[in-house]
């Protein structure tokens, strides 16, 4: 059971946390966007304040209460400082025990993760993914979350490195040769 806070923790987002135009977010499952605007709507009678927010990824834009965001779980990129602690999360093998559980158990385990909006879930995720595809070949649905996964870490990895995507994914990648070496 998840309360309130230990989500916002896992987040990584202060409750009250007040985003710009042009500020760079976090959406859980969805990975970086742009605030694009700040937009009074009428919904059922009443006004109320979202974010616009367009997903770096795939355009897609996600209207967000501004009175909603610790819930929906809406937080910062992490800081660059913060990319060795998941480094860190990925080169830890030693909690990956995922590979004796079903495909359909396995899936709603990640799924869940990865809908937290920790980017250590996501990367746990996607070390857990890498590592069994090394030893069998992933479900739809498995490689599915793969992909995801890996769109979300590297975005995010990028985006709080100010590097390109290919250089963090050969980085990402070169942590599993250095493991098995």
């Amino acid at each position: 059971m998840t309360d309130k806070k230990s989500k916002e923790e896992r987040a990584g987002q202060a409750p009250d946390k007040k985003f710009k135009v042009g500020d760079l977010a976090v959406y859980p499952a969805h990975g970086v966007g742009e605030i694009t605007a700040i937009e009074t709507r009428v919904v059922n009678g009443e006004k109320h304040d979202f974010y616009i927010m367009k997903v770096l990824e795939n355009g897609m834009v996600i209207m967000i209460p501004t009175w909603n965001v610790a819930s929906v779980g809406l937080r910062d990129i992490i800081d660059a400082k913060e990319v060795v602690k998941v480094f860190d999360v990925i080169k830890n093998r030693d909690s990956s025990g995922s590979d004796n559980q079903t495909w359909n158990r396995r899936y709603r385990e990640y799924m869940d993760k990865i809908k937290t909006g920790s980017l250590y879930d996501v990367a746990e995720v996607f070390r857990d993914l890498f590592l069994l595809k090394l030893n069998k070949d992933l479900s739809f649905g498995e490689r599915k979350l793969y992909d995801t996964a890996q769109a979300l870490l590297v975005k995010e990895l990028s985006t709080a490195k100010k590097s390109d995507e290919k250089t963090v994914l050969k980085e990402i990648e070169a942590l599993f040769k250095e493991k098995n070496a």
